[in-house]
């Protein structure tokens, strides 16, 4: 038998075990309340397919869910325990009625609700795409919403070849792969980031500069007529206040983060709306070599709190990411 065929007779699902395990939490708190539990194995409806997840993405969505403060008390109403993560890169290993073009045994990544940090989860078949043989599970899991988010902002702000982007965070994992993206459009990228973080940029085609006081001026060394664009991927006040006096049009600048204060300014508040079509260009320029996710960290299920804490401690390169093969229990790899 071979190696890929036995992979795949082992992901299909064991009528000795209607269980997985899943990320949950009983209550909004700090990292610790994190926990994994055994929850029941979900079937897909119509539509969906279910997804054996080797591995999901950590964004800050999901400390906000975990925190209690996710959209102003969006998710009050929900019953505890909670699961959480929403994206995620994994083979299919059931599929509901009506589902086209993606088949039991399908590489797949893609994105949900609640629920990627588990051993499986069903989701609409239009939410997932499939995954190139370049991107390993962990790096797949980490592309949709950051690369949606990325890609969503970008169009917002309407930018030309030729023109000058500001990008504040530009280290992280939504700012570089918006730094990516531009310098793909023909666009020249001015990226902050701390200093540990420059040679990182340089290697992205960015140009960097240090956060801290006096960026404009920094910024202006560069670009003496200033900037056409910003975007704001790192949420701090320095950061809209250096954009709107670098740019000429607030309207051209767009937040991810600070969106009432982006907003009050008569800048964007840029509200990422997911897209499969998105997603699948994202794919084929990863597919070609000429889109990368960079990974700071990708740490086993059960030290999900760890990597929440890493996460939150910000200033780091790329994506954080969890790895739910059972036999992954060792400490964290940096790449």
């Amino acid at each position: 038998m071979d190696i890929r065929r036995s992979e795949r007779l082992a992901l299909l699902p064991r009528s000795a075990s209607r269980s997985m395990r899943a990320v949950v939490y009983d209550d909004c708190g700090a990292p610790d309340v994190l926990r994994v539990a055994g929850v029941p194995l979900p079937e897909p409806a119509a539509g969906q397919v279910r997804v054996r997840v080797r591995a999901a993405g950590v964004q800050h969505m999901d400390l906000a869910q975990r925190g209690g403060w996710f959209g102003g008390g969006r998710d009050d109403a929900l019953p505890f325990p909670r699961r959480i993560g929403s994206e995620f890169a994994g083979r299919i290993d059931m599929a509901g009625p009506g589902v086209y073009g993606l088949a039991v045994g399908d590489d797949v990544l893609g994105w949900c609700e609640r629920g990627a940090y588990a051993d499986a989860v069903c989701v609409p078949a239009s939410q997932c795409v499939a995954r190139p043989p370049l991107l390993d599970w962990a790096a797949a899991a980490a592309l949709p919403d950051a690369g949606q988010s990325a890609h969503v902002a970008l169009a917002c702000l309407r930018l030309q070849r030729g023109e000058t982007l500001l990008i504040h965070g530009a280290a992280g994992g939504v700012g570089s792969m918006a730094v990516q993206l531009a310098r793909l459009a023909g666009v020249r990228v001015v990226g902050t980031a701390r200093e540990a973080n420059h040679a990182y940029l340089h290697a992205l085609g960015a140009e960097p500069v240090a956060y801290g006081p006096g960026l404009a001026s920094r910024v202006r060394a560069l670009a003496p007529h200033g900037v056409d664009a910003a975007l704001d991927a790192a949420g701090s006040e320095a950061a809209l206040r250096a954009s709107l006096a670098l740019v000429a049009e607030p309207a051209r600048i767009g937040s991810l983060v600070r969106k009432a204060d982006a907003e009050a300014a008569g800048a964007q508040a840029i509200r990422v709306r997911r897209s499969r079509t998105a997603l699948l260009e994202l794919v084929d320029l990863c597919a070609r070599g000429l889109l990368h996710v960079h990974l700071r960290a990708v740490f086993p299920m059960v030290q999900a709190a760890a990597a929440h804490r890493l996460l939150a401690r910000g200033h780091g390169c790329g994506r954080v990411a969890l790895w739910m093969a059972p036999e992954a229990r060792s400490a964290a790899r940096a790449p």
